[in-house]
């Protein structure tokens, strides 16, 4: 029995929660890692894991030996990072999930970039707006936005978003520009809704110690995917509200336009996300230090000048 890839494969599926799954992110024939776990089990002369045909339950057993499988492997990592790092370029499976927008409009035309300065990393992206399972999912690393609440999870912050209110000049035609949010109320919104309720976002607006947040209440249009969002408000769908960096480009071309601009919401800390059991390997930290890089061109602090970033004043 090789007893690292027993234990790497037990606690895949531990995390995973499911042999197929496990076998899907190891790339394993399913019948293989079931033997693996079965001959770890017979070494150790425990059960490891209780088998249904519908779930997998980890035992107390296999809980305490999950917790120090997972020390053990983070050390064997760094150790084999430490020695391979000195004499080769980080290489491997990389999986990276990222929302739509960042991932078209600042990670995929950077990508070049990345391939060309670690052309063995194998990088699989995952592109949505939904909120990922890391652990269950064999997910590496997520770019995400907000306040993180999860102490399981460790954060690098990669910037700070600001959000614009606007809309475009087809939709404003003939119609009274909000000069306040109570306004809003005459207009139709472009809005943003979640996968997982299907309740639209509010607009929430600040100036100073004044906060407004709108919900809206006439008809309008809802999306839940942030690329289409931008795309509701260029087609003139209503007034929406939308970051800042993907704006402002569109402010130049006079295709959108800002309203309230005094009305700011609070800024939103854009964070890689990574399981704090996990020790970063090679491959993750190189992609967070470059990732921490490109993603300065999206801090509120810098504006758009004709495709050239400049740091704001």
């Amino acid at each position: 029995m090789d007893q690292i890839l027993a234990i790497r494969t037990f606690v895949r599926v531990a995390e995973a929660g499911s042999f197929a799954k496990a076998a899907d992110q190891m790339n394993l024939p399913r019948s293989s890692v079931s033997k693996l776990v079965q001959d770890l089990e017979a070494h150790l002369g425990a059960k490891l894991v209780e088998r249904t045909t519908r779930s997998v339950t980890i035992t107390v057993e296999g809980l305490a030996y999950h917790e120090r499988a997972l020390r053990l492997l983070a050390d064997l990592d760094e150790m084999d990072g430490t020695v391979a790092g000195a004499r080769s370029a980080p290489r491997g499976r990389l999986r990276v999930d990222i929302g739509s927008v960042m991932a078209n409009q600042i990670l995929i035309p950077r990508l070049p970039e990345f391939q060309s300065l670690y052309p063995d990393i194998d990088l699989l992206l995952g592109v949505n707006d939904r909120s990922a399972d890391l652990v269950g999912e064999g997910i590496d690393c997520v770019i995400r936005g907000g306040l993180l609440a999860d102490s399981s999870m460790k954060a690098r912050k990669l910037c700070e978003l600001d959000f614009v209110v606007c809309a475009a000049p087809s939709y404003l035609a003939g119609k009274r520009r909000p000069e306040h949010p109570d306004d809003l109320r005459e207009h139709r919104i472009a809005s943003y809704f979640s996968a997982s309720s299907g309740k639209p976002f509010p607009l929430l607006l600040q100036r100073g110690e004044e906060r407004y947040e709108y919900a809206p209440a006439m008809p309008g249009m809802s999306v839940n995917e942030s690329t289409a969002h931008l795309n509701c408000m260029l087609a003139g769908l209503g007034i929406g509200q939308s970051f800042g960096f993907l704006a402002r480009p569109h402010f130049k071309t006079g295709s959108l336009i800002e309203l309230l601009p005094e009305w700011k919401p609070a800024l939103r800390p854009l964070h890689l996300v990574y399981p704090a059991d996990r020790f970063p390997n090679a491959r993750l930290r190189v992609f967070a230090d470059w990732a921490a890089d490109i993603f300065k061109q999206a801090d509120y602090r810098r504006e758009y000048d004709d495709g050239i970033i400049h740091p704001g004043g």
